[in-house]
C-alpha cells in the first residue's frame, strides 16, 4: 500500500467514476484500474462496484474511506513540517514596531528567536504607529507591531499584550491617596502625549466621564514628558510601556476607570509569508511578552 493508491481512491470517489479520476491525477485510466486493484488485492475486501454509472463505494469502503483521509491529512502534515524545517534554515524576517513595544515587547523575544533558528537573519525597524502601518502596507516590513485596532481588511492581526494606561503626578504636589477620583484628577494640568491615536484615546476617556482635562503641554518625545513630570511641570497620563523607566520623583497611580491599549502584530493579509515570518508571528503569539515588574504594577 502507497499513498498514491489511496489518493487515486479518494479521487475515484469524488470524481465517480475512473476516467475522471484520471483525468485529475494525470495518469492513464489504467493506472487508475491497477492502483485500486492491488489496494483491493492487498486488503482481501472490494472497495468499489464497478458499474455503467461509475463507482460506488461498497459498505466496507465507505467505512475504510475515512481512514484513508485520515491517513493522507497526516501525510500532509507531514510535508508541511518538513517544508517549514527546509524554509527555517534561511531567510529573513523584517519587523518593524512602535518604540514603547520595540524596547520592552521585542528583545526576550527576539533572543529566543535567534537561539532557536539562527540562521534566519532578522532586522527591526522603530518608527511611529503611522509609518510602522506604511510600512508595512507597501511591503517594506513582513511583521509590525501597532496599538490595534486597525482600519481596513488588508491586515490580519493578533493580540499580544495590554498596557495600561497610569497617571504620572510629581511627588511636589504633594501626597496623593492610593485610589484616585476624578476630583482629585481635575486639580492637575496636564502633559500630553502629541500622538493623535494615545492623545484621542485619553481625551475620549475624560469626556466619557464628564470631566475637564486641562492640558498644559503637547510633547512628542515620551522619555520627555516623564522628565518634565520628574521637575514638577505637570502631570501625565502615558501607557506604562511609555513611562518607563520611570524615575525618583514621580508618584504613579492608576486612573479612576482603567483604560488600556492593546498591542497586536500585524502582517499584510494579501502577501504570501515565507516559514520565517510564521515562526516569529508564532513566537510572538506562543510565548505571550513577559512585562517589566514596573509594567505589572
Amino acid at each position: 500500500m502507497n499513498i498514491s493508491q489511496l489518493q487515486t481512491l479518494v479521487a475515484v470517489v469524488e470524481r465517480g467514476n475512473f476516467s475522471d479520476a484520471a483525468l485529475q491525477l494525470h495518469i492513464s485510466q489504467s493506472a487508475v484500474s491497477r492502483a485500486i486493484a492491488s489496494l483491493e488485492e492487498e486488503l482481501g475486501v472490494t472497495l468499489l462496484v464497478r458499474g455503467r454509472f461509475g463507482a460506488r463505494l461498497t459498505p466496507v469502503g465507505e467505512r475504510l474511506l475515512r481512514h484513508v483521509r485520515k491517513m493522507l491529512q497526516l501525510r500532509e502534515q507531514m510535508d508541511y513540517e518538513a517544508n517549514l524545517e527546509k524554509g527555517l534554515r534561511g531567510g529573513s524576517v523584517r519587523v518593524a514596531a512602535f518604540r514603547s513595544a520595540a524596547t520592552h515587547l521585542l528583545p526576550p523575544v527576539i533572543a529566543r528567536f535567534r537561539q532557536q533558528f539562527p540562521q534566519i537573519t532578522l532586522t527591526l525597524t522603530e518608527e511611529d504607529p503611522a509609518t510602522v502601518e506604511h510600512l508595512l502596507r507597501s511591503g517594506q516590513v513582513d511583521i509590525g507591531l501597532l496599538p490595534l485596532p486597525r482600519a481596513g481588511e488588508d491586515l490580519q492581526t493578533w493580540e499580544i499584550a495590554r498596557d495600561e494606561f497610569i497617571v504620572l503626578v510629581p511627588l511636589s504636589f504633594g501626597p496623593l491617596p492610593e485610589t484616585l477620583t476624578w476630583e482629585d484628577l481635575s486639580r492637575f494640568s496636564y502633559i500630553l502625549y502629541n500622538y493623535a491615536e494615545c492623545t484621542t484615546a485619553v481625551r475620549n476617556h475624560w469626556e466619557a466621564a464628564h470631566q475637564t482635562l486641562k492640558v498644559a503641554y503637547l510633547v512628542k518625545e515620551d522619555s520627555t514628558i516623564v522628565n518634565m513630570v520628574a521637575q514638577g511641570l505637570g502631570a501625565a497620563i502615558l501607557p506604562r510601556l511609555a513611562a518607563i523607566p520611570i524615575p525618583e520623583g514621580i508618584q504613579i497611580r492608576r486612573l479612576p476607570i482603567p483604560l488600556e491599549r492593546v498591542i497586536g502584530a500585524a502582517v499584510l493579509a494579501s502577501a504570501l509569508h515565507p516559514p520565517a515570518v510564521f515562526a516569529f508571528l508564532e513566537a510572538l503569539r506562543g510565548n505571550p511578552s513577559q512585562l517589566p515588574s514596573q509594567v505589572r504594577n
